[in-house]
């Protein structure tokens, strides 16, 4: 597996392999990878010649910088792990290589896409996910773009920046990979205790409680049924919302768009998770 750091290094590599007509897929990280990417980087294979994983801790992203300093940096494994999935490429670039003094920050109407469930609490977070995401598209130049469906709202808005972008590249979401006790995997597990990291599994047997609610509840009360039933030591719930899968917005009626999406607190962890009902 080759290593690069630098975007020039990383771009003259990519034009060559792509002068012989490979395809490329790609799969953007924060790093400290689990299973979960992993299944991102076999779905990339069996779609294209060669496979390029990006670790970048997006500081943009962050609101909190208590959460950025505490964010798991674990290159070594990271790397290990990458090269036993026999990625092809692994780009590890630093924060000047990805924001350079002349960049100049791209403009993207969300179209409030960004302003509910994780934009509520985390105001200016997606406008850091659209710009790394955006930046690391333009150097990598990828042919197939993977992200995992755990991140609803941040894939739904990835792809109304490509199509508003018109940018040439296929966005392929993957399915959910979950722990044993179902949990989703997330690299933020890792700062869960064990006893915490197994009454987790509790937030998907919650919400997948709505498939059997929905029967004889609206939309708006399986939320709120759901979220009291959470709102209990040692779980902070922050929103329970069902919505729609094409605008994330609130639905009223049911009807087979729907998607409900979770965010909670656990020993000062924030886990989130969804279900497309």
């Amino acid at each position: 597996m080759l290593i690069f750091r630098k975007v020039n290094d990383l771009q003259s590599w990519v034009r060559t392999e792509k002068a012989d007509g490979k395809s490329i897929g790609f799969v953007p990280t924060m790093g400290a990878l689990h299973t979960g990417h992993i299944s991102l980087i076999s779905t990339s294979q069996q779609d294209n010649e060669i496979t390029v994983c990006s670790i970048f801790v997006n500081p943009t992203q962050f609101n909190d910088p208590k959460d950025l300093e505490k964010y798991p940096r674990t290159l070594e494994a990271d790397t290990i792990m990458l090269a036993d999935a026999k990625c092809d490429l692994l780009f590890f670039p630093s924060v000047e290589e990805i924001y350079p003094p002349d960049l100049k920050e791209i403009e993207v109407d969300l179209q409030g896409l960004d302003t509910m469930m994780e934009g509520a609490h985390r105001p200016g977070h997606f406008k850091g996910v659209v710009q790394v995401v955006h930046r690391l598209l333009d150097i990598v130049k990828p042919d197939h773009l993977y992200m995992g469906q755990k991140d609803f709202q941040q894939f739904s808005i990835i792809a109304h920046m490509i199509n508003e972008l018109k940018m040439p590249v296929k966005l392929n979401v993957c399915p959910i990979l979950r722990e044993s006790n179902m949990l989703a995997q997330s690299s933020r597990n890792e700062r869960l205790s064990p006893e915490g990291r197994e009454r987790a599994g509790k937030i998907y047997n919650t919400i997948s409680r709505a498939t059997l609610l929905r029967m004889k509840h609206t939309p708006a009360e399986v939320c709120k049924i759901l979220f009291e039933e959470l709102n209990h030591e040692p779980f902070q719930p922050e929103y329970v919302e069902i919505v729609d899968q094409n605008n994330l917005t609130s639905v009223n009626d049911w009807n087979d768009k729907c998607v409900i999406c979770i965010a909670v607190w656990l020993e000062g962890i924030r886990l989130i998770d969804n279900i497309i009902l």
